[in-house]
């Protein structure tokens, strides 16, 4: 399966997004945890990589939005792994269901450390595995979990990141920034925070793809049990949000 995967998928997700006006809301919602991340004491652009259908501007109008492809609602064509910005240049880079398709997560968090001012953000949202989340994703997803597959976390010298094969593994998240197996390698950064979420609404509004399990009227409950569903993340979480700053030496 090559990159071009990810351009169907785009394209199949914005006809499932026109038609979901309670995903949208919920978007509008994930958006919010993200603006919210923001450091916008520091100069410099901000940029969201894999930017889908360019939700992001809902919340963040000034966001650049990127992708591996050229779209109309996409600002400029971006790989994670060759970024096009100079040094210092980016003062928040946002990867929203991106960071479980980085196969070589050590490359793409050097080349963000180059881009990123001292300080600057890199503000991670991506599926987390709870016992719901593997139930969830691991029954309800086409992408693999992958809890056991090996991260590899530098690319081979051959590598050609314009080139390689479609990536996913949706347990990524979860096992790099809540484990301490990863934690010497993420030592260029700070991790600001690491918040686990249940997203319940998410769940029920079938996402992208399957069909939403509720009626509209019943989604008002499902956001006020999310409260008490937050508090037992290893049962209940399935979405993260990591902010990670780059260190300032």
């Amino acid at each position: 399966m090559d990159l071009n995967q990810h351009n169907i998928e785009i394209q199949q997700n914005l006809d499932f997004w026109q038609k979901k006006p309670k995903l949208q809301e919920i978007y509008r919602g994930f958006y919010r945890l993200i603006a919210a991340q923001l450091n916008r004491a520091v100069e410099g652009k901000i940029v969201e990589l894999g930017s889908g259908i360019g939700n992001v501007k809902m919340m963040i109008p000034d966001a650049i939005c990127s992708d591996l492809f050229p779209n109309p609602w996409i600002d400029q064509v971006e790989n994670a792994y060759q970024l096009s910005f100079p040094d210092c240049s980016i003062s928040n880079l946002i990867l929203f269901d991106v960071f479980h398709h980085l196969e070589h997560p050590g490359d793409a968090l050097a080349e963000f450390k180059r881009v990123l001012q001292p300080s600057g953000r890199v503000i991670i949202f991506d599926p987390y595995i709870s016992l719901t989340g593997l139930l969830v994703y691991g029954m309800f997803h086409h992408e693999p979990v992958a809890l056991n597959k090996k991260i590899n976390w530098f690319a081979p010298e051959d590598f050609n990141p314009w080139k390689s094969n479609y990536y996913a593994a949706q347990g990524n998240a979860t096992r790099v920034f809540f484990s301490k197996k990863y934690s010497h390698y993420l030592n260029e950064f700070d991790i600001l925070s690491s918040k686990r979420i249940s997203a319940i609404a998410y769940i029920a509004s079938g996402g992208y793809s399957k069909p939403q399990v509720l009626p509209d009227r019943l989604f008002g409950l499902i956001e006020k049990m999310e409260t008490v569903f937050d508090f037992s993340p290893y049962l209940f979480a399935t979405r993260t949000i990591i902010v990670l700053a780059r260190k300032k030496y």
